[in-house]
């Protein structure tokens, strides 16, 4: 049972508290900014060197060091994308007579750098792994890419919960490209293919005669992607999901205008 549970343990601890320490270094004052982003250059440069480390590491530790290897690339992105650093040629709110294709040619614009970054960090997590046996990084970085696109779509063409409040003031102007209603035609069809997806990494987890490798890497996999369809209901359900985050945004009290969280995006 410990090959299920601290695995899952493992995943939701991450998720939350990392959430929780970008909010936090993102309210920081903006001279902070750079130092940040250049720690988390460091530890990018460093995953990656774990990634191809344990490409071909079939023990249960290869798949914890994969999996957290992965969530740090992806940290560094995000990271980079909310303190300004990597976003995209368009600093500036939607028009406001925009709409349909034109609207999300606007809104590509502000997210194009990003866009770039997420590739070029998804090309280098492949090659790190390239000709290995433990996929573990890789379909963690995977998922997260996907799920993420799946939401910012969401975002764009409408849901409940926008969570503008969360964006930092020097990112403020994204929130004029999303649009508010109670779902959108997309949003079901997200969340069902998702939710079969996680299904079968589950069937597959749980599955007779598992190794623990691969008990202890799907569920990785199937923890990361259910947190990641519970983050999708949060965004048309009345839930105050900010709260779980109010430890990392105290940084907010300590520069006044200057706080930021998590892009829900």
């Amino acid at each position: 049972m410990s090959q299920y549970l601290l695995p899952m343990l493992y995943t939701v601890f991450v998720w939350w508290f990392s959430t929780g320490v970008i909010l936090y270094l993102n309210g920081l004052p903006r001279w902070t900014f750079g130092w940040t982003l250049g720690g988390a250059t460091v530890l990018l440069a460093l995953a990656l060197i774990g990634l191809h480390v344990t490409r071909n590491d079939m023990r249960v530790s290869g798949a914890y060091v994969s999996f957290t290897c992965a969530l740090l690339v992806w940290g560094w992105q995000e990271i980079a994308f909310l303190l300004g650093f990597v976003t995209g040629p368009r600093r500036t709110p939607c028009p406001p007579g925009a709409r349909r294709w034109r609207r999300a040619g606007y809104a590509l614009q502000t997210l194009l750098h990003h866009e770039f970054a997420l590739i070029v960090l998804g090309v280098a997590v492949v090659a790190t792994t390239w000709n290995g046996s433990n996929p573990t990084g890789l379909f963690t970085f995977a998922i997260l890419w996907v799920m993420r696109q799946s939401a910012k779509l969401n975002v764009f063409l409408g849901v409940r919960n926008l969570n503008e409040g969360f964006l930092p003031v020097h990112l403020k102007y994204l929130q004029t490209y999303f649009t508010r209603k109670p779902m959108n035609s997309l949003f079901p069809v997200s969340v069902a293919v998702s939710t079969w997806l996680a299904v079968l990494v589950w069937q597959a987890a749980l599955a007779d005669g598992v190794r623990s490798f691969d008990a202890t890497a799907l569920t990785f996999a199937g923890t990361l992607l259910s947190l990641a369809i519970l983050e999708h209901w949060f965004l048309v359900l009345p839930l105050p999901s900010e709260a779980l985050w109010s430890w990392g945004r105290s940084s907010r009290a300590l520069t006044p205008g200057e706080g930021a969280g998590p892009d829900r995006l």
